[in-house]
């Protein structure tokens, strides 16, 4: 079992930044791939981020160049890195766990869900 924690969400500027925390608990964190989702109102779950057991990254197109996603197995902490943000990426941020050893796009692959954060960006 997987408990999983976002915080730092919040109200921003077009191109400002935010950066998002995602805390898990159990000693198992460095066995799980891990993911930042997005839903904005009326619209899909969608991919953001991913970061494999190993460390590497993949990122949507929409935000890749603007977004990092990194973790710190020490602290069972994942991270998303959000600059140069836009009204567009306003959304409630998830983060969750795949038990995969790779981070994967679609939704359903992962096991565990945090409750999400709001990340409201102003024009």
């Amino acid at each position: 079992q997987v408990q999983l924690v976002e915080s730092g969400g919040g109200l921003v500027q077009a191109g400002g930044s935010l950066r998002l925390s995602c805390a898990a608990s159990g000693r198992t964190f460095s066995s799980y791939a891990m993911g930042w989702f997005r839903q904005a109102p009326g619209k899909e779950r969608e991919f953001v981020a991913g970061i494999s057991r190993s460390g590497n990254t993949y990122y949507a197109d929409s935000v890749k160049g603007r977004f990092t996603i990194s973790r710190d197995n020490a602290k069972n902490t994942v991270y998303l890195q959000m600059n140069s943000l836009k009204p567009e990426d306003t959304a409630a941020y998830y983060c969750a766990a795949d038990s995969s050893p790779i981070a994967r796009t679609y939704s359903k692959n992962y096991d565990y869900w945090g409750q999400g954060t709001q990340v409201t960006v102003s024009s």
